[in-house]
């Protein structure tokens, strides 16, 4: 792990563009490793490219100095950031630098900066080496419609219909999902949407044997944005409310994440593994997730692909509500 500095040290050593240049893995620093410490307010003139793993009291992230992207209790807790990073450090280093600006934008703005990034990582060595990595497969057609749609007086519910696949976001679900959502925004009569996934968990992220298919970036990020479940989720987030369970891994939390009530079982456990796969995530979460649980927690889910539970998702505010059953 990288030698430990504090933050007047780091804040010291980014006085210019050229001496913040050597805080990159393009120069062989691939993360910064810093000391919390409570007095810390001294502002950098220059954000290093890197990420900043901070060690200390992490009770409060918000007293956490801005400078520090992921923050940490433990030496332990940091090598395993460490090591992620290390295995993905493009990846890494796009994500922090994507949430810092998603912070302070629109969340219209933060999808099409995520779509971007997304879609230039996905011709990036990284991913590359992990999509080689898997033996390509032929994806059987669905048995049924991968969206189930059905009107109840005033309630549209939408079931998410590929169990046989964990409910792994196709684009035949992207489609269905859309089609689904259009209905709720275009008849006022549908008081509420309730969104739901068949079988043993919500969903459990991207179909993992339609990633690689596009081969234009430039089309893939068009496509993104045109047909964006993210943002018509966020467009409708009043009027719909999510109810998860099981497996919520990538988009599975991150289309959820965007309505303002969602309901977890306590079953219900929550990961975001695109960094492993040399990815940001792109179904939206860091324009969904970003403003439920903050830069830092984000961060951490995202870099280290960890399991967080459904109690611990509602004390960091992911989800807002747990039933039991």
């Amino acid at each position: 792990m990288d030698s430990l500095l504090s933050i007047p040290e780091l804040v010291a050593r980014l006085t210019s563009p050229a001496a913040a240049e050597a805080f990159s893995p393009l120069c062989g620093r691939p993360y910064a490793l810093v000391a919390i410490d409570d007095d810390d307010s001294a502002a950098a003139a220059y954000r290093p490219n890197c990420p900043v793993i901070g060690i200390g009291d992490v009770d409060d992230l918000d007293a956490v100095p801005e400078l520090v992207d992921v923050a940490v209790e433990s030496d332990e807790r940091a090598e395993l950031v460490a090591e992620a990073i290390e295995h993905n450090p493009i990846a890494s280093m796009t994500l922090v630098g994507l949430l810092r600006h998603n912070e302070r934008i629109a969340t219209e703005d933060a999808l099409l900066a995520e779509s971007l990034a997304y879609s230039t990582l996905q011709h990036g060595a990284e991913f590359q080496s992990w999509l080689a990595s898997r033996p390509a497969r032929r994806i059987p057609p669905d048995p049924e419609p991968p969206v189930i749609v059905e009107r109840v007086h005033d309630v549209l519910h939408i079931t998410l219909n590929r169990p046989q696949r964990r409910n792994a976001y196709s684009s035949g679900l992207r489609d269905g999902l859309c089609e689904a959502l259009y209905l709720v925004g275009d008849d006022p009569g549908i008081e509420k949407a309730v969104l739901r996934g068949a079988g043993v968990c919500f969903s459990a992220g991207g179909d993992l044997d339609e990633f690689g298919e596009g081969s234009d970036a430039g089309l893939a990020h068009a496509s993104r944005l045109t047909r964006s479940a993210g943002a018509t989720l966020h467009a409708l987030r009043d009027r719909v409310e999510a109810r998860l369970h099981g497996a919520c891994i990538g988009a599975g939390i991150e289309l959820p994440a965007f309505v303002n009530h969602v309901v977890a079982r306590e079953d219900a456990f929550f990961q975001l593994p695109e960094v492993s796969m040399g990815l940001v995530p792109g179904a939206g979460g860091t324009a969904s997730i970003l403003p439920r649980i903050g830069r830092r927690r984000l961060a951490y889910m995202a870099l280290t692909g960890e399991r967080v539970d459904a109690r611990t998702a509602l004390q960091w505010g992911l989800v807002d509500e747990i039933e039991s059953g």
